[in-house]
C-alpha cells in the first residue's frame, strides 16, 4: 500500500462531514480534487470504504475503522511536527477559544498578527451563544472565552478589550418625523430578539422593561446575523451591536433610530478560569493580547466611536 497522508486527511473528513462536498469546502480543496484522491485512496482496498445509496454517501464498518486509524495516525504526525517546532525553539501547538456570536467581528483581528508569527500555533475558535461559551470554560474545553458580559459564578480572570455599543435599529423604510424617536412610538413595532443565553437579548430585555416599552408583537432568531438580514428587510425593530452592522449602515440597509438613554454599553472581555494551568501557546497569545491590544483597537475599532 502506497497512500499518502493528504490521502488519509481527505478520506478522515469525508468519514467525519458523510459528504465530498461538505469535505472539500472544509478542507480548501476543489471537489474533484478530494473525489481523485478518494478513488485512488479506495484503489488500495480490497474491501469499500463507503457505499452511495441514492445521493447520500455512508462510510462502510470497514471504512470506519480505516477513518479511526487515520486520525490517529495524522495526531501523530501532527504531535511529531509540534515536537520539532519545539526543539528548534518554535511556539507549537494548540490553542482553543469560545466565543459568543457577535465577537466573531471582533475576535479574528486580536489573532490574526498572533497566527501569522506563530505557523505552528493551531486555532479552534467556537462561535456559540453565551450560556454555551459559560459551559465550554466551566467544563476546562477552552483555554479562553471572549464575552462582553462577565460570569458571575464563575472564579476567572480577564483582559478588557474594547467598548460594546448597542443601538436600537431598524431598516431602512422604518417610517418617523422626529429626529429622536418617543419610547410611545416604538409601541407599534415588532420587536426582534436573539435567542435566550443571548447577552444582547438580556441587555435588550432590560433596557425594555426599565423603560416601559409595551411589547404586542415579538420574533426570536438564533444569530445576530439573521436579526440584522430581519430588521434590514422591515420585519422590525432591534437593539444590536454596532459591531458587524457598519457596512450595512453605510450603505443605507440599516438606520439607527435615536432613543432616549442609547446606546447601551458594555465592554468585551478575555477571560479565562483563574484556576486553569495554561498552556505555552495561551500564555504567549496572553502576552500579545496585553502587549498588542490597545494599537489593534486602535487601527481596527476606533471607527465605532463615530457612532454615537
Amino acid at each position: 500500500m502506497n497512500y499518502t497522508l493528504h490521502q488519509l486527511e481527505i478520506f478522515k473528513k469525508i468519514a467525519e462531514t458523510k459528504s465530498v462536498t461538505k469535505a472539500s469546502e472544509q478542507l480548501f480543496l476543489t471537489q474533484p480534487a478530494v473525489s481523485i484522491q478518494l478513488k485512488k485512496f479506495q484503489d488500495q482496498f480490497k474491501l469499500p470504504l463507503f457505499e452511495v445509496v441514492g445521493r447520500k454517501l455512508y462510510i462502510t464498518e470497514f471504512g470506519d475503522e480505516i477513518a479511526k486509524a487515520a486520525s490517529k495516525i495524522l495526531e501523530e504526525v501532527e504531535a511529531i511536527n509540534y515536537k520539532s517546532s519545539i526543539f528548534e525553539g518554535k511556539l507549537a501547538g494548540k490553542l482553543k477559544i469560545a466565543i459568543v456570536s457577535t465577537a466573531k467581528y471582533v475576535m479574528p483581528y486580536f489573532l490574526s498578527d498572533f497566527i501569522k508569527e506563530n505557523s505552528m500555533v493551531d486555532v479552534t475558535m467556537d462561535v456559540t451563544n453565551k450560556m454555551s461559551v459559560i459551559r465550554a470554560l466551566e467544563n476546562n474545553e477552552c483555554d479562553f472565552a471572549m464575552v462582553s458580559t462577565i460570569p458571575k459564578k464563575l472564579n476567572i480572570e480577564r483582559i478588557q478589550l474594547m467598548k460594546n455599543k448597542m443601538f436600537f435599529v431598524a431598516g431602512k423604510e422604518y417610517k418617523h418625523d422626529k429626529e429622536f424617536i418617543s419610547l410611545k412610538d416604538l409601541n407599534q413595532s415588532i420587536f426582534i430578539f436573539r435567542e435566550k443565553g443571548s447577552a444582547t437579548r438580556l441587555a435588550m430585555e432590560r433596557y425594555l422593561v426599565k423603560h416601559k416599552i409595551e411589547i404586542l408583537r415579538k420574533m426570536e432568531l438564533t444569530s445576530n446575523e439573521a436579526v440584522k438580514q430581519a430588521v434590514i428587510a422591515g420585519l422590525g425593530v432591534s437593539i444590536m451591536p454596532i459591531i458587524g452592522m457598519n457596512e450595512s449602515i453605510k450603505n443605507a440597509d440599516l438606520k439607527i433610530l435615536k432613543i432616549k438613554d442609547l446606546p447601551l454599553e458594555t465592554n468585551w472581555n478575555l477571560i479565562w478560569l483563574k484556576s486553569k494551568n495554561l498552556t505555552n501557546v495561551a500564555k504567549a497569545f496572553q502576552n500579545y493580547i496585553i502587549n498588542n491590544k490597545d494599537e489593534i483597537i486602535e487601527n481596527q475599532f476606533k471607527k465605532y466611536d463615530n457612532y454615537e
